[in-house]
């Protein structure tokens, strides 16, 4: 089904093709026909499937033209979600007259005030910001028609949830109202019951399932040599973009200084980043500068960073949702991708969560001509009490691949 068919107006139609898009996706074609309709929604997909359009095109189609506002609020967890958003928001609709603005915490407040004094229509916010400007009466939600409560389950994770309430008892009762999250906790039951007024849900694909173009691969490993076979990987790896994951911000200063030293392009990317150096990262990743990424768990949700070829978790995460999250950057837009995990035998544990979680067992790997020391993990028994054995990987991706499997009779 095109775009054209789905009930948006012209003006937005005409911003989708400068974008370049030409066909929706599935949560675009359940979604948008929904909340042009005025229905309340409930929104679940696969990280990458287009989520932003699914509620920014019917909403822009709706506003019409300018007028008192914001009319259209809508809440992110994340000042990186919020400028991403508020950039969409703005592509869409450059072939009208709407206004778009975003406030978040981390800069000034000098912009953001004269943005709201000159008015807006669609307002972008983590709610932390909205909060104060509201305190200072630089801005009111009395004229606000349609909300949008995005990534809701991260909010609750960061919580923010108490101020999202506070924000929403500011909105009037008489609006539409659109959840996006990647799960539904009873935390976020409960907001849905309160904020929600018979709401449709709409799910594309199983919430813990990653998207079924990636590829992925465990690397077991002893310990000590981590961030050798992190270099090892990057070496043979035929890569247009990689994104590393770590655990800790400490930890991502260490591996992105070790990949500086050897010579790769490389950024970070964590909470400790001022806001001027969390966008020159995202920045120069997007345009080829930086051809490495190494980031913490604020980049596993939500960033719309495209082409990116391979996610690499240089640290297990130790919550299976993380997984699915940080892989997501990958496989995009039913593209495909690489997901590659490095695991030493502390990780088992979590690797166990992890396949329990998207319901399947992850290969191993191992390179072949690396000088691997002895680890736990390569005396895994099957079952029986037989020990497994190496055998080759038929189109590994990585030099030649091999991993642990029965052996063959």
């Amino acid at each position: 089904m095109p775009f054209a068919k789905l009930g948006l107006s012209r003006p937005v139609l005409e911003g989708v093709r400068a974008a370049g898009y030409t066909e929706p996706t599935p949560i675009q074609v359940r979604a948008i026909p929904l909340i042009l309709a005025g229905r309340d929604v409930i929104g679940s997909a696969q990280t990458g499937t287009g989520k932003t359009a699914a509620f920014a095109l019917p909403i822009l189609t709706r506003l019409e033209a300018p007028a008192p506002g914001p009319r259209a609020l809508v809440l992110e967890p994340t000042r990186e979600l919020a400028a991403q958003v508020e950039t969409a928001f703005r592509d869409y609709a450059r072939f009208t007259k709407l206004r778009v603005a975003v406030v978040y915490g981390g800069v000034g407040y000098g912009a953001q005030t004269a943005a709201l004094r000159e008015g807006v229509d669609v307002l972008v916010a983590t709610p932390g910001r909205l909060l104060d400007h509201l305190q200072r009466g630089q801005v009111r939600l009395d004229r606000v028609q349609f909300l949008v409560l995005d990534e809701a389950d991260r909010m609750l994770d960061m919580g923010f949830l108490p101020d999202v309430k506070r924000i929403i008892q500011k909105c009037p009762r008489q609006r539409q109202t659109a959840l996006f999250s990647a799960t539904i906790p009873p935390e976020i039951e409960t907001l849905i019951q309160w904020a929600l007024r018979d709401p449709e849900t709409v799910e594309i694909g199983a919430r813990r399932m990653p998207a079924e173009t990636i590829r992925h691969a465990l690397y077991p490993v002893n310990s000590s040599q981590k961030t050798d076979l992190l270099l090892e990987l990057l070496r043979r790896l035929d890569y247009d973009s990689v994104i590393v994951f770590c655990r800790t911000k400490q930890g991502a200063d260490h591996v992105a200084a070790l990949l500086k030293r050897h010579n790769h392009p490389v950024a970070v990317l964590h909470s400790n980043r001022t806001q001027q150096e969390r966008e020159h990262a995202l920045r120069g990743f997007r345009e080829g500068r930086f051809e490495v990424l190494v980031a913490t768990d604020i980049a596993s949700r939500g960033l719309d960073i495209a082409d990116v070829s391979h996610v690499i978790n240089y640290d297990v995460p130790q919550h299976p949702e993380d997984y699915v999250h940080r892989i997501g950057r990958t496989g995009r837009a039913l593209a495909t991708g690489d997901a590659l995990t490095i695991m030493t035998a502390e990780d088992a544990q979590h690797v166990a969560a992890i396949e329990r979680f998207i319901g399947q067992k992850i290969e191993r790997t191992k390179l072949e001509g690396f000088p691997y020391l002895y680890t736990a993990l390569f005396e895994e028994l099957k079952p029986g009490g037989k020990p497994l054995h190496l055998r080759r990987s038929r189109g590994a991706r990585v030099g030649r691949g091999y991993y642990y499997g029965p052996a063959r009779r």
